[in-house]
């Protein structure tokens, strides 16, 4: 598995190596460490021109280009304090640090289309080395939207020891929603972990897992209660699977705003994190802002991991 953390130093970046532990990773990992300063370096003066014309270069210049290289050299240093950090914690991880400088958002985005990361890993908030804030909305959610693969918010929740993990499976019919139960069977949880997968219901829902197949979809009249068996038998193969992994899991269903009941049931449960497909059946190609993903990645008190199917 290859993971692309990007690490700002702030408390929210710091949580990203509590969240970590607890996040069911095998041995096997490759991870790269990424800090990111949102600056412009310029090349300096003898850079531009042969030396032979000589190029005046302003004072002023110089001591912009010294500032930028400054800033960067300290993106490197966070990189590398992070990767000694996670080298203590996971000493089986093989892992990498480098420093850009770019746009924040832009430089995880680019890095992750060019390494190609099974997941990316962020904090949920941040500070200045990663330009100035690391929020949803803004550089967290746009590598929401651009990303290729899963990407995880960490939040560190201070949990107790002594109490099961509880993971909440956010579930549709959707091909997402089902990368979403594989990606948490794949994993390594301690025993004991409990798993909920809460579909939250309107009036009708589909019972096949292509929704992109018009003629084959099915539906489900769940207004209703009395319905609500059909509703269960639809996901009980899911739960079956992930018992079958090793972990405890049942089948739950709301009725309202996805996002609400998702968040409400998370907050209510006690929820570690919340796994979600960054599509749904009646999502479209991109994660968009003001969708189920999004929403619950921005107001989730836990952390959140958005799941993308791996591309073929």
């Amino acid at each position: 598995m290859k993971i692309l953390i990007a690490y700002d130093g702030s408390g929210a970046a710091d949580a990203v190596m509590a969240d970590l532990r607890h996040a069911g990773l095998a041995a096997d990992v490759e991870a790269l460490v990424m800090s990111v300063a949102d600056v412009f370096v310029p090349p300096a003066g003898d850079e531009i021109v042969d030396n032979t014309f000589p190029l005046y270069v302003p004072e002023g210049i110089k001591l912009a280009h010294a500032r930028a290289r400054h800033q960067l050299d300290q993106a490197e240093a966070l990189a590398q304090r992070a990767s000694e950090q996670l080298k203590s914690i996971f000493p089986d991880w093989h892992l990498n640090y480098q420093a850009e400088a770019d746009s924040p958002a832009w430089a995880v985005i680019k890095r992750a289309g060019q390494w190609k990361p099974d997941l990316i890993v962020m904090g949920a908030r941040g500070h200045s080395v990663l330009g100035g804030r690391l929020i949803l909305g803004s550089i967290s959610q746009r590598v929401l939207y651009e990303a290729r693969c899963s990407v995880r918010i960490a939040r560190n929740l201070n949990r107790s020891s002594d109490k099961p993990h509880r993971l909440l499976i956010g579930v549709d019919s959707s091909s997402d929603s089902g990368a979403a139960v594989d990606m948490v069977c794949k994993r390594n949880w301690l025993k004991g972990t409990e798993v909920g997968l809460l579909t939250v219901v309107d009036t009708v829902m589909p019972v096949t897992g292509d929704a992109a197949k018009r003629s084959e979809v099915k539906w489900i009249e769940v207004a209703d209660e009395g319905n609500w068996d059909q509703v269960r038998e639809v996901f009980e193969p899911w739960a079956q699977k992930i018992r079958e992994a090793g972990l405890h899991a049942e089948v739950l269903i709301r009725r309202g705003n996805a996002a609400d009941e998702i968040l409400e049931e998370a907050h209510t449960w006690g929820a570690d994190c919340i796994f979600v497909g960054a599509r749904g059946t009646r999502g479209i190609d991109r994660l968009l802002l003001g969708s189920v993903s999004a929403a619950v990645s921005a107001r989730a008190h836990c952390s959140v991991e958005v799941v993308r199917p791996q591309e073929i």
